[in-house]
């Protein structure tokens, strides 16, 4: 699956010529987030150099957006969608979502 077609299986909206412009980074704006698609098949590493793009193609489009990376993990019958944030934001969401199911 492309980042195209997972772009819209999300509802995202697509940025142009995304990683090339100085202001349309990332692969998509969804929410608020950035979204930078990636696919393997088996695996992936993530390090603080990956991670420092992301944010800073994140900042780039919008300083009120948060950076995400999302993983599409497998082959053609079986994937696996995981999206990588900073915790705080994980933190924010739980305590958001504890508040209104209270």
């Amino acid at each position: 699956m492309s980042e195209r077609a997972e772009a819209k299986r999300d509802g995202a909206k697509q940025q142009k010529n995304s990683g090339r412009g100085d202001y349309q980074k990332g692969d998509a704006t969804w929410k608020s987030f950035v979204v930078d698609y990636k696919e393997y098949e088996k695996s992936i590493s993530i390090s603080q150099s990956i991670w420092a793009k992301i944010c800073t193609d994140t900042f780039k489009v919008s300083r009120d957006k948060y950076p995400v990376l999302k993983l599409i993990l497998g082959g053609n019958n079986s994937k696996t969608r995981l999206a990588v944030i900073e915790w705080t934001l994980l933190e924010q969401l739980i305590e958001c979502w504890e508040k209104n199911n209270d």
